[in-house]
């Protein structure tokens, strides 16, 4: 991506309602992966991703074992509150834990987001399954939630992140700075 990408004139700085009109599923089901609503029960497989230096490199770094509480008891609130949230994948035939992905709101240069997020551990990445999440998550947040949009940020380097995100539908709006850090603002339409 060289192009410069600027804010597109029809957006304004209005906070977007996010409300949902109904709430996620508990979980989900794909032909390559089983999704389950997070839950205080999967903190040691956070906590193994959280420690993994190859997953967590475009995530900020590794986390601590009270970063990764912090991030449990904020997303279980999110839960709580909003009716949608993470959920974790595992492979149906296993049941192994293979990463996280879901949804959940974000401010971004002052505005009321719902953001797409996922992340697969190392040893299933390049199989789609991040693509197959993502489309999953997209479709929950859209047409069972009712959300106007969903958004997504990556880094500039992250290209296999931005290759998901282009193939669960999202567009790159422009660039944005978030937890310090230059990102690109991924879109639905």
């Amino acid at each position: 991506m060289e192009a410069v990408m600027e804010s597109p004139t029809t957006r304004s700085n209005a906070t977007i309602p996010v409300e949902p009109k109904e709430i996620a599923p508990a979980t989900f089901s794909l032909r390559r992966l089983f999704a389950e609503r997070l839950t205080d029960a999967h903190l040691p497989f956070l906590r193994r991703m959280d420690n993994n230096t190859q997953l967590m490199a475009s995530l900020g770094g590794i986390r601590g074992d009270a970063e990764t509480k912090a991030y449990l008891e904020r997303n279980l609130a999110h839960w709580t509150e909003y009716g949608f949230g993470i959920w974790i994948l595992r492979d149906p035939t296993t049941g192994r834990v293979m990463g996280r992905a879901g949804l959940r709101h974000l401010t971004v240069e002052a505005i009321d987001e719902v953001e797409l997020a996922y992340a697969l551990l190392p040893e299933f990445w390049g199989r789609g399954l991040a693509t197959d999440a993502a489309r999953a998550c997209v479709t929950i947040g859209r047409e069972w939630l009712g959300l106007p949009s969903v958004v997504a940020l990556t880094t500039r380097d992250n290209l296999a992140s931005q290759r998901v995100l282009l193939k669960a539908s999202l567009t790159p709006e422009r660039e944005v700075v978030h937890g310090e850090r230059g990102h690109i603002l991924f879109r639905t339409d």
